[in-house]
């Protein structure tokens, strides 16, 4: 077997050019000797082949039986990326890579690799991406990526970690994603993440966390991306993100969060997309994500609990454009002015909830850019109006046909659209709004009248009243200079206030006592008014 690797390596050394553009290329494999690419995808190959082109820069030998890597691998010196996933692979020996000083990425993804040590990368300085995903990789230890100083891509995830060593990522100074999640992870020790200082992303999701440790972010200030979904979550304090202010991404969902954590996040001043649905909370509180005044996307999918979004709840971020509230089954109501205070929403997602009826005041439907409202059980009457004809009218991106009626009865799976406002029973508002316009006109014309009425009674009152003192004692003035005019007009006539009962007394006591002539008698006449009667 020597003598024949030694033949092979002197072949390729020493033949033409020409000789290799014609190497052997294996049976359902594609080799492009001008891009130096050759790719196997499913077949029944079990070793890797030793004739190929020994320039060749991409080997990917994808889907197949290959069991272990043998030293043929060392022939192919000038390997930029190599891709073994989807095989048998049950181990990588030490060193195996030595002569690979070239290769930049390296996929080792879905075998049975159970266990790897820190001389499995020697030799592999340059390696920017290392991908050992959905292996059987129980235990990262101490310094294992040690050989990687360049390595800016690792991915753990789907395996069978539950134990990580304080120092086991150190050396690598470059990395910048991470993936740990889907693992059996329990605890993170606290300086595991130190020596990661460009890290960006971090995924931990799908693990046994229960809660995360004081500290452990601690040193990650260019984290741009952290997800911990489906990690046992019960409860976060104002502590678990201490450190990661500069997030832009966080997923918390699908863990058992009791209430939304408000507290906890409004560290997060940075935080543009958040996701925390499939929690145990019931209600999104007024001011539930206070702090965040740059979020811009945020998503409550799947809360088997919430029956409840509170009015102001987006009211502390004003630069929210998407909200997807989706396959939450018990939520039949979103509180008036649930969506105030959002001057730039145009994505609104609240399909399969159970909520019966929208209120045109909730959103401004006619701004938004894409809307989805399919999958609740819609009551398709009157009120439903707005919807239908905006549904007609606007050509909105989304899945018009499946806004589908359920109630009552005779709409159940009709498309809302499509039925006439007639059918909704809007032929009937007109005259009922008429009768309500017509009582609130009588009423407020018997209310004017009666005012009037009141008014005109207590207008003297009403004037001494408003008038006051001043306006009293002007009128008081007023009437006495009219009687100083009359009497110097008519100075011969006394005026006396005509008492019909005094005049006849007066005028009877006169004559009795007086044989007065008729001159005095004239003008006495002439001095008090004459009655009516005598008249």
């Amino acid at each position: 077997m020597n003598v024949l690797v030694m033949f092979v390596m002197l072949c390729s050394v020493f033949a033409p050019f020409e000789a290799r553009a014609a190497a052997y290329c294996p049976s359902r494999c594609v080799c492009d000797d001008v891009k130096l690419h050759v790719t196997c995808g499913e077949g029944e190959l079990d070793v890797l082949p030793i004739a190929l082109n020994p320039a060749i820069e991409r080997l990917v030998i994808k889907f197949n039986r290959i069991k272990a890597i043998d030293s043929s691998i060392q022939f192919y010196t000038e390997l930029t990326m190599l891709d073994l996933s989807y095989n048998h692979l049950l181990g990588i020996p030490k060193s195996i890579f030595m002569y690979q000083r070239r290769l930049l990425q390296l996929h080792l993804n879905n075998n049975k690799i159970s266990s790897i040590g820190n001389k499995t990368f020697a030799g592999m300085g340059d390696l920017r991406v290392l991908n050992l995903r959905g292996n059987f990789i129980e235990g990262v230890t101490k310094r294992l990526f040690a050989a990687l100083p360049n390595l800016e891509e690792l991915n753990l995830g789907e395996n069978q970690i539950s134990s990580l060593h304080p120092d086991a990522f150190e050396g690598l100074t470059s990395l910048r994603i991470l993936h740990l999640d889907d693992n059996a992870i329990q605890t993170i020790p606290t300086p595991s993440f130190k020596p990661l200082r460009l890290l960006a992303e971090l995924y931990l999701g799908l693990n046994t966390l229960y809660q995360l440790q004081t500290g452990a972010f601690e040193g990650l200030q260019h984290l741009r991306r952290l997800d911990v979904r489906g990690s046992m979550l019960v409860n976060l304090t104002i502590d678990t993100f201490r450190g990661l202010e500069n997030v832009r991404s966080l997923d918390i969902s699908d863990n058992h969060l009791l209430k939304v954590p408000t507290v906890a996040l409004s560290i997060l001043t940075r935080l543009e997309e958040l996701a925390l649905g499939q929690n145990d909370f019931d209600t999104v509180p007024e001011g539930a994500f206070f702090g965040l005044a740059n979020l811009r996307k945020v998503s409550i999918s799947g809360a088997l609990n919430l029956q409840r979004i509170q009015s102001g709840a987006f009211a502390s971020n004003p630069n929210l454009d998407t909200i997807v509230i989706a396959s939450n089954r018990l939520l039949a109501e979103l509180d008036e002015g649930a969506f105030a205070g959002l001057p730039h929403i145009d994505n609104v997602i609240l399909r399969d909830n159970a909520i019966r009826t929208f209120r045109e005041e909730l959103l401004p439907w006619k701004q938004l850019r894409n809307f989805d409202v399919s999958g609740n059980p819609l009551a398709c009457n009157c009120h439903m109006r707005w919807m239908k004809d905006l549904l007609r009218a606007k050509p909105i991106e989304t899945e018009q046909n499946q806004v589908i009626c359920q109630y009552p009865d005779r709409f159940a799976g009709e498309p809302l659209r499509e039925i006439s406002s007639e059918l909704l029973g809007c032929h009937l508002r007109p005259s009922k709004d008429r009768a309500v316009v017509g009582a609130v006109l009588v009423a407020s014309a018997a209310s004017l009248t009666t005012f009037i009425l009141v008014a005109y009674r207590l207008r003297h009152r009403l004037v001494d009243v408003l008038g006051g003192p001043e306006w009293h004692n002007k009128r008081n003035a007023l009437k006495e200079e009219k009687d100083l005019e009359f009497a110097k007009a008519y100075p011969e006539i006394e005026y006396h206030q005509p008492n019909y009962n005094i005049y006849t007394c007066n005028y009877q006591q006169t004559y009795a006592t007086k044989a007065s002539p008729q001159h005095q008698f004239q003008q006495h006449i002439y001095e008090t008014p004459i009655p009516v009667s005598d008249l």
